[in-house]
């Protein structure tokens, strides 16, 4: 369907899926689109331009551009920008031209999807400039279900790196982990002791550092502490793993934060609270 992959992610199934939720297949009436069949001729044409009516980080393009061929695989679409551009509002996005109705059937499921990867890779960029480079800026698995590959590509194309993708590939132990194993030494030794190689702690006082260091941790989340904190864990820590501040940073915090000398900053509201950027299609002037 399209050249775009992300390892992980099967986009022609997303594709099939997201269309068959727009059409309603399956239900009593369902499995077409009223207005387009209803409207447009069967042999119309459409010729139009996607564009952003914000200043915006691009995520998503090749995404929606598999939805108008999925429908019209003889579509013609011409790429203006690319992924990870940031563009000023104004900004023409994709030219495409091809059957009418089928262009206005994927239309919708195309720009929910552009808008919402583009709105995460603008938030992205904005917390990545507010660092000024002092450290990287990391993602979280707060995500929408199903969506996780496509919001966490979006938080790269944004400029943050992806934090782990899921359970399965680095362990993190919270404090509802350390709760029940009886303490951050304990439970972080028991993840040792099972043979995982990446062990990520998280500490919300100055007490645990050591106690988690000596266990095994590989990396330690400092939870919830305010600079002058982070400043004394870092220097407690000196470098021995990774350093991550967590914990409801915000534009206006996280500058702070990157000046404690932590290696990252996670942020979850990249992916949980990103407003969706505005982006249409519009028909083309003759």
């Amino acid at each position: 369907m399209t050249e775009f992959t992300l390892t992980g992610f099967d986009l022609d199934a997303f594709i099939r899926s997201t269309l068959a939720e727009d059409l309603g297949e399956g239900l009593e009436g369902g499995g077409r689109d009223v207005t387009s069949e209803s409207v447009i001729p069967a042999d119309a044409r459409f010729t139009g331009v996607m564009d952003s009516r914000d200043a915006i980080t691009v995520a998503g393009l090749p995404i929606a551009a598999a939805f108008f061929t999925a429908l019209d695989p003889d579509c013609e679409i011409e790429m203006l920008v690319k992924d990870g551009e940031s563009v000023e509002a104004g900004t023409d996005l994709m030219r495409i031209s091809g059957n009418a109705r089928a262009l206005l059937t994927a239309e919708r499921s195309a720009l929910n999807t552009v808008q919402h990867l583009s709105g995460i890779a603008t938030m992205t960029a904005q917390y990545v400039a507010a660092i000024g480079g002092k450290c990287a800026l990391l993602d979280t698995r707060k995500t929408i279900p199903g969506l996780r590959f496509l919001e966490k590509y979006a938080t790269r194309m944004g400029g943050a790196q992806n934090h782990r993708m899921g359970l399965w590939d680095a362990a993190m132990i919270k404090d509802n982990h350390v709760a029940v194993a009886g303490g951050v030494g304990p439970a972080v030794a028991r993840a040792r002791d099972a043979g995982v190689a990446n062990i990520i702690c998280e500490v919300d006082n100055l007490d645990q550092i050591e106690p988690a260091l000596e266990a095994g941790a590989t990396h330690l989340l400092l939870d919830n502490m305010i600079p002058p904190v982070l400043r004394e864990a870092v220097a407690i820590i000196k470098e021995r793993v990774p350093t991550e501040a967590s914990g409801g940073v915000t534009l206006e915090t996280i500058g702070a934060i990157a000046e404690t000398g932590v290696d990252y900053i996670s942020v979850g509201r990249l992916t949980q609270s990103a407003p969706a950027a505005d982006i249409g299609l519009d028909l083309a002037p003759a």
